[in-house]
């Protein structure tokens, strides 16, 4: 709108408006300090707010960082990707059960195999879950799914990020676990199928079919009620590497893991935003499990590389995966010292 009243010549003297034009300097001076000052000062963000009392742990209790091999990591992820798209069903996607379940040779390690009946058919689908036991009684799980997108299986999508960064973490994070006794609660790392949804729109009942599965299985044996946390990882190996604050996981889990990567001196990569996933965690809160989904979900500009042949290894690193990979360490030491 603009305004058609007229301004009128002041006839005040010109001593006085002087004065007034001096004062109004002052008084817009005095605001411009106040504002730079404001600028200057801590802005009170969800990354700033103050850790959740009982998910407070002293800092001098922890030990050294935790130990992780992100070149070892990395070629883990050059390795699955090697197998091409691993669509479930798929001879490819068999490769990639065996290729974990040989990393994993000598562990504790359980198959959830069963079959599922969709709209595109039925498929077998295979949870892998290694254990690893703890002194203290309770269970941290650590999760990640290792298929591939099935509406994309006959394109050359690979899931370089999607599936094969967070899988490569577990493995990476198998080795850290083997052959110790934790001095803390056990450690199951689940490497959960079936992920991606078989047709398109994603909807509840046609996506994370694996840990559906489990956490109803898992509520049925009673083990649920010994599970202490749930730490989802997903699309974690991007080079511009920028963890979301999930609204749909457990606040206090979510500021420990903020609490950890601060201790580590990762906190610029986590949280700069907020927003709601729908993911691999969800059964598990359904069930009231404290859950934590740390993901990447601007993958490129406007996420223009998600689910689609662009997912390549060449946009990953392997100091992504060593940021991830000692933050979920270090949340679970803090989860062992609550």
């Amino acid at each position: 709108m603009t305004s058609t009243v007229r301004q009128k010549r002041d006839s005040r003297p010109r001593l006085f408006i002087a004065v007034a034009f001096c004062l109004s300097l002052a008084m817009a001076l005095s605001a411009c300090a106040r504002e730079k000052e404001a600028a200057a000062a801590p802005k009170e963000t969800a990354t700033s707010a103050p850790v959740a009392e009982d998910a407070a742990t002293s800092i001098s209790d922890l030990g050294p960082p935790p130990a992780f091999n992100s070149a070892r990591a990395m070629q883990y992820v050059k390795e699955i990707v090697a197998f091409g798209p691993r669509p479930i069903g798929s001879a490819n996607h068999k490769k990639v059960e065996d290729y974990i379940h040989a990393h994993l040779k000598g562990d504790v390690v359980e198959d959830d195999a069963f079959t599922i009946d969709t709209t595109e058919g039925k498929f077998p689908v295979r949870n892998i879950i290694a254990k690893y036991p703890g002194t203290r009684d309770g269970i941290i799980v650590i999760a990640s799914h290792y298929d591939t997108n099935y509406p994309l299986r006959d394109t050359a999508y690979v899931g370089a990020n999607d599936g094969a960064s967070s899988s490569a973490l577990l493995l990476e994070i198998a080795n850290q676990l083997r052959g110790k006794k934790l001095d803390g609660y056990s450690v199951w790392l689940l490497w959960d199928d079936a992920e991606e949804a078989i047709k398109l729109p994603w909807t509840d009942d046609n996506s994370v079919y694996g840990v559906r599965h489990l956490a109803q299985k898992w509520q049925d044996d009673g083990t649920i009620n010994k599970i202490k946390a749930f730490l989802l990882e997903d699309m974690i190996g991007d080079a511009d590497l920028n963890i979301e604050r999930d609204e749909n996981s457990t606040p206090w889990l979510e500021n420990m893991v903020y609490q950890a990567a601060m201790h580590l001196g990762y906190q610029s990569h986590f949280f700069a935003r907020t927003i709601p996933m729908e993911d691999d965690h969800k059964p598990f809160m359904q069930r009231h499990v404290p859950s934590a989904d740390l993901i990447d979900f601007d993958y490129g500009y406007n996420n223009v590389f998600w689910h689609t042949t662009q997912d390549t290894v060449d946009k990953l690193s392997p100091k992504s995966l060593e940021i991830v990979g000692t933050v979920t360490l270090e949340t679970v030491q803090m989860l062992d010292k609550k």
